[in-house]
């Protein structure tokens, strides 16, 4: 799979070539949503427009619990379609892309007045396994206390009653959506990052396109289209507003909040789902270098484009995986990182942020504009192909033109060449190492590039031995930047280091390590003054006190 030339030191013959084509469908939103949409659309074949306001996954899709998984609390509310739709859907992503959609183990402690009983949670977690069609040594176990401790040593000896062992999939939620989009290019999409629509263009009363501002030169700019999706998730009714058909259901907006801490700090082995006190579950995972834990579940009435963990947040987490791992004390000095995101959910009255369902709902307005909102990351292929069913019904109806079935369990995503399962991955991570083992470089190393890149690390690599650069860590990542410059869409040094490369969330440190050498690439490359690198260098550091200094001067 050849990579396709996506860039922005080609911004503007992108915009013309938007701006002089009539397009089917334009797609609002460069979402994990949005993002299936484009490839599901494109590949029935669609011509496609996806315009994103910031950059891609910039809003709810890197900000999210970085699993697809099934939902397995979903079952306490007796909600078995949203189970057994998303249960199988991992089985699926996973085959799409299994250098980004990675195995994980789960362990479900069993504690003394805790949310789950032993006979429960046999029977729920059998339940589980029917409605996700799980097979082979995925199948859930039921551990003994024994048995769950020496797994996790660090679970609560005195009140643990045995443990649930179950299957998921972990993911870079932010790379699983720059994914789709890239691939949605194959299929002849066009896709372009800080583009904001402003306003809809109609043909009598029916929508005929969008206006959207290109926030880099603040020009205007217009694309004429069959039909307009939105799919900007917690900005959705903002759209609807601007098409004046905001009424019936309205979104309602939760803050999800995760902390990072380095792995010493939570050295737990093994994934873990465990009880809060107050009733709610959380996740403890462990990733390379750190372990992160979340998340919260709050109302959020505030600026939707200046999400932030508050302290608040951090202490409840903090409570919650002291309390669960008693050999454990955290501290909010002890936090190098964090994230909060929004979950766009579909209002009902009387529910709680915990309690409100995480469907998906689709809303058409009488001059045609198409909103889909809630639904969550594992569920995102279904969510493209129901509204994308709606376009075909409406080109067959409107214009006798009838499109293919969608197919996208079929279309591997970029990077996943040949990799069949996981075990053809952990093969190419060893022959990556093997290729990079003599510069000096770890396991860690490989298993990064590859996890994040899949195949494609082989021109990441290909770009590393045309660069002169004494550091061999500044000398990769300029690599890698030269890779995201070129074929991933990287305006700022935020689109790289937050999220095509997730480094301010699981490798901070090494932000401040790179930060300048990095600065002077996007110089040469973008053609900017020093100016323009000033702004980038305060928003960058603005961003790295955000996410990670919960000190008395923040407090």
């Amino acid at each position: 799979m050849k990579n396709i030339k996506f860039t922005n030191l080609e911004r503007q013959k992108t915009i013309d070539h938007l701006e002089s084509e009539d397009f089917d469908l334009v797609v609002i939103g460069g979402g994990i949503t949005g993002g299936g949409i484009a490839l599901d659309a494109a590949s029935r074949g669609l011509k496609v427009a996806l315009l994103e306001k910031g950059d891609f996954a910039s809003g709810t899709s890197s900000k999210s619990t970085k699993l697809i998984h099934g939902g397995l609390r979903y079952l306490k509310q007796f909600d078995f379609w949203l189970v057994k739709e998303v249960g199988s859907e991992r089985a699926i992503v996973h085959k799409l892309a299994p250098h980004l959609v990675l195995p994980e183990k789960m362990l479900l402690p069993l504690i003394e007045n805790g949310s789950y009983g032993k006979w429960l949670t046999s029977i729920g977690l059998k339940v589980y396994d029917i409605l996700a069609q799980v097979t082979g040594d995925d199948k859930r176990k039921m551990l003994e206390k024994k048995e769950a401790l020496k797994l996790e040593p660090l679970l609560p000896k005195k009140i643990l009653n045995g443990a649930g062992y179950y299957a998921e999939y972990r993911t870079d939620d932010a790379r699983l959506t720059i994914e789709n989009i890239k691939s949605s290019l194959l299929f002849g999409a066009q896709a372009l990052n800080y583009a904001k629509v402003n306003e809809f263009v109609y043909d009598g009363d029916k929508i005929a396109g969008v206006k959207a501002i290109d926030t880099v030169t603040d020009k205007e700019f217009t694309i004429k289209s069959k039909y307009v999706i939105s799919a900007a998730g917690p900005w959705v009714d903002e759209l609807r507003s601007l098409n004046n058909s905001k009424k019936g259901k309205q979104l309602h907006l939760t803050k999800g909040v995760h902390l990072v801490f380095p792995y010493e700090k939570l050295p737990v082995k093994q994934s873990c789902y465990f009880d809060i006190p107050d009733g709610r579950m959380m996740f403890a995972i462990p990733r390379g270098k750190i372990t992160y834990v979340g998340t919260t579940d709050t109302n959020f009435n505030d600026n939707k484009d200046n999400v932030r963990t508050d302290l608040a947040d951090a202490i409840y987490l903090i409570s919650a995986v002291n309390n669960m791992f008693p050999d454990i004390n955290l501290e909010l000095e002890d936090i190098v990182s964090s994230w909060a995101g929004l979950r766009p959910l579909i209002h009902e009255e009387g529910k709680s942020a915990s309690e409100l369902s995480r469907k998906d709902e689709i809303f058409v307005s009488d001059t045609g504009l198409i909103s889909i909102a809630g639904g969550k990351l594992t569920g995102y292929r279904k969510m493209a192909e129901r509204v994308v069913d709606r376009i075909a019904k409406k080109m067959e109806e409107e214009y006798d033109t009838e499109l293919k079935e969608c197919y996208t369990e079929k279309i591997f995503l970029c990077g996943n060449v040949d990799f069949k399962k996981f075990k053809h991955v952990k093969k190419y991570i060893d022959e990556v190492y093997d290729q990079i083992k003599e510069e000096g470089f770890t396991k860690h190393d490989a298993w990064f590039l590859v996890t994040n890149y899949g195949k494609q690390t082989e021109t990441i690599l290909e770009n590393y031995k045309g660069i002169v650069e004494d550091d061999k860590y500044v000398r990769l990542a300029k690599a890698e930047l030269a890779f995201g410059i070129d074929y991933e869409m990287v305006q700022t040094p935020m689109d790289f280091f937050i999220r095509r490369t997730g480094r301010l969330y699981f490798d901070i440190e090494s932000i401040r390590a790179l930060m300048e050498p990095l600065m002077k690439e996007f110089q040469i490359r973008f053609k900017v003054d020093d100016a323009k690198i000033e702004e980038w260098r305060t928003t960058l550091n603005a961003e790295l006190k955000e996410h990670s200094d919960f000190s008395l001067e923040r407090r």
